[in-house]
């Protein structure tokens, strides 16, 4: 199976930025895709990022043009450079990974809380 620990969230205020990382440890080699979701208060959790093993990446229109996932495959970690953050930017964000281990399953970290004040 694979872990995933988030770091390098917290409070930053409006237009400000932030980079959040996610670590990930044991079978790496099943990983195919990963990504970033949020959760806010009272809010249905959505994706905020995506990027494939060859580097495809999708963004959510909220974020298009603030954020940027990357993934640096040899560390095994991925990030999202959050750049003009806005209040409503505010959650928890979580790291998944789509894995194959002969099948398919997926593996979330415990989450990292980004909170934008106005």
């Amino acid at each position: 199976q694979v872990q995933l620990v988030e770091s390098g969230g917290g409070l930053v205020q409006t237009g400000g930025s932030l980079r959040i990382s996610c670590a990930a440890s044991g079978t790496v080699s099943a990983i195919n895709a990963m990504g970033w979701y949020r959760q806010a208060p009272e809010k249905e959790g959505e994706m905020v990022a995506l990027i494939t093993n060859g580097g495809g990446t999708k963004y959510a229109d909220s974020v298009k043009g603030r954020f940027t996932i990357s993934r640096d495959n040899a560390k095994s970690t991925l990030y999202l450079q959050m750049n003009s953050l806005k209040p409503e930017d505010t959650a928890v964000y979580y790291c998944n990974a789509d894995l194959w281990l002969g099948y398919s399953a997926s593996s979330w970290g415990q989450g990292t809380q980004v909170t934008v004040s106005s």
